[in-house]
């Protein structure tokens, strides 16, 4: 195995050590200046601050236009406004493209994402090209970012009739996740579009990662309804939803209701914290055991110009969001962005520990609570125990 050591790094802002890989995998973190064995290979840290690697849980990497000349904003406000004028738009600026979901990826990797989950549209526009595109850009990167793929029908399911027959094949073709949305507002007939995703992911086994735009108590009837659905397949804990805005806008009473149905189900939780949006109870979804990962969602795609692809970013988004000012507060924000983000990515352990895969970032912070309020650039990203950036110049 080749070894390499990693060498005078504070993990999580701690003392000094060496985190020690072998291959893919941390094999050990030793007292800075420990004796090295004998063929390591050395990287110096320099005392920076050392982070595991970001994951992002939800993306669009198919969708953007990175790269390419100026995409002004366009399209009638809404969920559905913006699915037509993607629809409309997206063939005449080349979209999906190798080139610009590898710029994406890219741009991951600069800011020490080592893991993402991104939604790819699967529609009978595109079919499942936009698959191929996505495998074909991480190919590009040398896979130094691990992605799983959710078929995403974002134009709905049962309303296009061939949708459902293209996510079962993209279950079949190794799609990790087959995605849905708004069962009740796009569709308009939840228990049939529910019905043919667990449907399809009971036959492949894969999970489901739906989209949940609706708010207010449409939003929770299918809250309640994708928990029912999720105990009745035995699929606890294989379930996430993406967004779903309508938990931070009920009553105390009414949401700590739908608390206790979700995390009966094991449901877990994306969201790319959007400023405009209710904050989540996200203590007591943590208490409950519920899983809250953190995601980029779109980059500068036809449904919005903004986005770097830096989800430390999005980590302090969240914090603003949710009014946190206190140090524990602030270093959970981060772990939600890293070490609490592993089992999105199918990963037991995702920590700067033996065992865990070799993924470290590094940057110049005092702090992990100043690393999150500055953003400061990555220094160096070692991802899957490869070094693949440094000094923001990206290796692979």
């Amino acid at each position: 195995m080749a070894t390499v050591r990693l060498t005078n790094v504070r993990p999580w802002g701690g003392a000094a050590a060496d985190v020690v890989m072998a291959d893919d995998r941390i094999v050990d973190v030793v007292p800075a200046g420990s004796a090295a064995s004998d063929g390591e290979t050395t990287i110096d840290g320099g005392g920076r601050l050392a982070l595991p690697g970001l994951l992002n849980v939800h993306a669009h990497v198919d969708k953007s236009w990175w790269g390419r000349p100026w995409v002004p904003a366009g399209g009638a406000p809404g969920t559905a406004g913006r699915i037509a004028h993607e629809r409309a738009e997206r063939d005449a600026l080349g979209i999906p493209s190798v080139e610009s979901t590898t710029a994406v990826l890219g741009e991951f990797v600069r800011h020490g994402t080592t893991g993402v989950r991104t939604h790819v549209d699967v529609d009978l526009g595109v079919g499942l090209r936009g698959i191929e595109v996505v495998r074909a850009a991480a190919a590009a990167l040398g896979d130094a970012v691990q992605v799983d793929v959710v078929a995403f029908p974002q134009d709905g399911v049962m309303r296009r009739p061939g949708v459902l027959d293209l996510l079962d094949q993209a279950a079949a073709a190794g799609a990790t996740h087959v995605g849905g949305i708004d069962p009740a507002s796009i569709d308009r007939d939840p228990v049939r579009q529910l019905d043919g995703l667990f449907d399809i992911a009971e036959r492949h086994g894969v999970g489901i990662d739906i989209h949940l735009h609706d708010g207010g108590e449409l939003g929770a009837f299918q809250l309640e309804l994708i928990a029912e659905r999720t105990l009745r397949a035995g699929m606890h804990g294989r379930v996430t939803v993406s967004h779903g805005f309508a938990l931070g806008e009920l009553s105390p009473a009414r949401q700590a209701e739908v608390l206790d149905v979700l995390a009966e189900a094991g449901i877990g939780w994306a969201t790319a914290a959007p400023v405009r949006s209710a904050p989540l109870p996200w203590r007591e979804m943590r208490e409950r055991g519920m899983p809250i990962g953190l995601g980029t969602d779109g980059i500068r795609d036809l449904w919005s110009p903004f986005g770097d692809g830096d989800l430390l970013r999005v980590a302090l988004g969240f914090a603003r969001l949710h009014a946190l000012r206190t140090d524990p507060d602030l270093l959970d924000v981060v772990r939600l962005a890293t070490s609490h983000a592993g089992g999105y990515l199918g990963r037991a352990a995702h920590d700067l520990s033996p065992g865990a895969r070799a993924d470290v970032v590094l940057l110049d912070a005092e702090n992990v609570q100043d690393a999150l309020v500055r953003c400061p650039p990555r220094a160096l990203v070692v991802a899957g125990g490869r070094l693949v950036q440094r000094d923001g110049e990206v290796l692979v």
